[in-house]
């Protein structure tokens, strides 16, 4: 179809125009949808004459905001609409992808709907004491409000991998100096991100650069070189250095090759999670790579590849989680407040008051989706959002 100014008729663009009926909408309100080609003048002129119309431009949010209202989807949902839109790798992407299919919304939903049948048990026995109800009641919603807090808690367990998933997974490059800490980050992040010198020393502060890798995001931290210095800015480097190795989810110790002895300073970092790293391979031939490690050149390349294999390997067995994970620090906080008071209404020496801890606990997890209580979380929530999502 021809789309013209009613003003004048001067043609704007050609296009097509589709329109979605209520509830069948993605918002369940009635919804056109103008598709034009994506010039900016020509999204400029129709913007012009939509809002001369008395039409304006959506706000961030908006439309996944209408959708929740309108019960197309709950707060998780909504979130995960956020998380895939800015979603830079494959790993995030899937994440989002089943947030938004209802995974964790089932999850909370059927714990929700356990409480829920829990409080609603204990509240008869309180209203009817005098009616014919099982006598083993109060022990039963005991048992159950035990069984949903081991699950909650074992839920809340996951060392915020969903998290870190999302936000990207630290990953600290450290070493002494000169063995080619910087070097390797450009190599890894495929660009001149961190200053290089033959000069140790050179990288006093950490530098951080996000990357995919393998599909995963990681957040790539090269520090000052570690050794004994009486300079005071390359003492606080230092201090920095040591500080995000140990905060890192990985580290890579880099060592120059032809020094092996200099392996040893990885001895400060005794875990699975750090991987020794011999760089400039190149000039020492005959040096074997190191146990459990590997012998590269980050110059020329030579053994990124298998590096790159073993960072993404190992990131994926600990971080791609088979079960719906925690993504946000809102969840997590709702969740201990639910866990909290299953506790306490564990503990309550009289049955009203644990019927009070119970309601307390269903309405926690109920802001987790927006079944209770989120009024004042929704700007919070959408203002996150892209216009016109």
């Amino acid at each position: 179809m021809r789309l013209r100014d009613p003003r004048d008729g001067i043609e704007i663009d050609d296009g097509i125009a589709l329109w979605f009926p209520a509830p069948h909408s993605a918002t369940g309100e009635d919804v056109a949808e103008l598709q034009v080609h994506g010039g900016r003048a020509v999204i400029a002129s129709l913007v012009r004459v939509l809002t001369r119309l008395g039409l304006r431009l959506a706000e961030p949010g908006e439309f996944s905001r209408r959708a929740f209202f309108n019960g197309k989807l709950d707060l998780l949902q909504a979130e995960a609409i956020a998380d895939l839109v800015a979603a830079e790798t494959e790993a995030q992407r899937r994440q989002a992808r089943r947030q938004l299919d209802g995974e964790l919304g089932a999850l909370y939903g059927g714990w929700s709907q356990r409480l829920l049948r829990a409080l609603a048990h204990l509240e008869a026995a309180i209203d009817f004491p005098d009616e014919d109800l099982p006598p083993a009641i109060e022990q039963e919603i005991t048992a159950e409000s035990a069984a949903l807090a081991d699950e909650i808690a074992g839920h809340l367990a996951d060392e915020r991998r969903g998290e870190r998933l999302r936000d990207g997974i630290a990953v600290a490059i450290v070493g002494p100096p000169n063995a080619g800490k910087s070097t390797l980050l450009n190599r890894l992040a495929q660009r001149e991100a961190a200053i290089t010198s033959p000069l140790a020393g050179t990288t006093r502060d950490v530098i951080e650069v996000a990357i995919d890798l393998g599909g995963y995001p990681v957040i790539l931290a090269d520090t000052a070189g570690l050794r004994e210095s009486g300079d005071l800015l390359e003492q606080e480097g230092l201090r920095r250095a040591v500080a995000r190795a140990q905060a890192a989810d990985l580290r890579l110790f880099v060592y120059d090759a032809s020094r092996p002895q200099d392996a040893a300073g990885a001895d400060a970092w005794p875990s699975r999670d750090t991987i020794l790293v011999a760089n400039k391979a190149e000039l020492a031939p005959e040096t074997a790579a190191p146990p459990h490690g590997f012998a590269i050149s980050a110059l020329s390349g030579a053994g990124i590849g298998e590096l790159v294999g073993c960072l993404a390997s190992r990131i994926g067995r600990d971080f791609d989680l088979a079960a719906p994970a925690l993504t946000r620090e809102r969840h997590r906080a709702a969740l201990e407040e639910t866990c909290a008071a299953l506790a306490r209404s564990l503990a309550a020496p009289f049955v009203e008051l644990r019927a009070e801890d119970l309601r307390l606990a269903w309405r926690s997890l109920g802001r987790i989706t927006g079944a209770a209580d989120v009024e004042d979380l929704l700007d919070v929530i959408f203002a996150d959002f892209c216009i016109g999502k």
